[in-house]
């Protein structure tokens, strides 16, 4: 696939994975329509922390995914759509469940109907493994019974049975991309990496988490990047489900301790109840099953744990006034 022949519209571009997934994707030539969320103060998001050579390359449109005319306009003459726009929070989700099925579903909802009007030749949706919920066999493939067992992945089920839909109904050519916690430079300390990074590197004595004993699949962003893209080449991609992760499982104490060990810190890791999640809405485990993916496309994760975490670690260093050590941030 020549990306230069590409007009590509990336929706959510200036969150923390949807940077990085524009970041590859003026890297290999394609014109990068990048959509940002509209807010008064004209900030563009981790767009800004890019280098002004890829910023420069950037058509940068900001509006809200909730407004179907807007999001319709933008559309018009692109050839490829990535998906990325949506709330994440989990935590969030259970202040403010309404903004999740406004943004998540029904901003999908204008998506799907605005790629359908241009007749995208590709359209890549950004699904989650919370979607799994905790597993009930591991690895998790893609045939995994979805949970919603929270308003976030909740959100999330119907708008990939939505994409699902329209694909079946109207022949809109989507692709669902799974991706295992992604993490890496850029994001906030909301996610438990940043989180417990900036605790260690803030100096305290403590390092405050919820449950210790979950499991995740850490999936590097880079690597998380280069799985849209490898999908987006693919034509056997649209019409399926795709997860990406690393295929490594570790617990949230282990994940701790790590990063401890690597920052140098003493503190001391304890559980804070304000950060549980309640009991039935906890996922205990989530480890990727990538197979699907990697047998289509040759795509497997690149960096490991550590090496990642290390990256991590040296960005943080290197942005201390990106986090608020302190605060517990939902």
């Amino acid at each position: 696939m020549d990306w230069r022949k590409e007009h590509v519209i990336v929706t959510g571009a200036g969150g923390f994975i949807g940077s990085h997934l524009c970041e590859r994707l003026v890297g290999q030539g394609a014109r990068v329509r990048a959509i940002v969320r509209y807010n008064s103060r004209n900030d563009r998001g981790h767009l800004d922390d890019l280098a002004a050579d890829v910023r420069d390359a950037l058509e940068v449109r900001a509006l809200d995914v909730t407004d179907p005319f807007a999001v319709r306009d933008a559309f018009e003459g692109c050839t490829t759509a990535f998906h990325l726009a949506a709330l994440i929070g989990i935590p969030y989700s259970y202040a403010a469940p309404s903004s999740y099925i406004d943004v998540n579903v029904r901003g999908t909802l204008y998506v799907l109907e605005a790629a359908r009007a241009a007749n995208v030749a590709r359209v890549i949706h950004t699904s989650t493994s919370e979607v799994y919920g905790t597993a009930r066999t591991t690895p998790i493939d893609e045939s995994h019974p979805l949970q919603g067992q929270s308003p976030y992945s909740a959100s999330k089920i119907a708008a990939d049975q939505l994409a699902e839909s329209y694909h079946r109904s109207f022949g809109v050519p989507v692709a669902i991309l799974r991706p295992f916690n992604a993490y890496g430079p850029r994001q906030s300390s909301r996610a438990v990496i940043p989180s417990i990074v900036a605790q260690a590197l803030s100096g305290a004595s403590e390092i405050r988490l919820g449950r210790l004993d979950p499991s995740r699949d850490f999936t590097f962003v880079t690597d998380t990047a280069r799985a849209f893209v490898a999908i987006a080449e693919a034509p056997q991609a649209i019409g399926v489900v795709w997860n990406a992760g690393s295929e490594r499982g570790v617990t949230i104490g282990e994940l701790a301790r790590t990063i401890l060990a690597l920052t140098g810190s003493q503190a001391r890791i304890v559980e804070e109840a304000e950060r549980v999640r309640p009991e039935a809405s906890e996922v205990y485990e989530l480890l990727a099953d990538s197979r699907r993916l990697r047998e289509l496309t040759g795509w497997r994760a690149e960096v490991s744990l550590e090496e990642g975490l290390e990256r991590t670690i040296a960005w943080a260093r290197r942005h201390p006034e990106r986090f608020r050590a302190a605060e517990y941030t939902i």
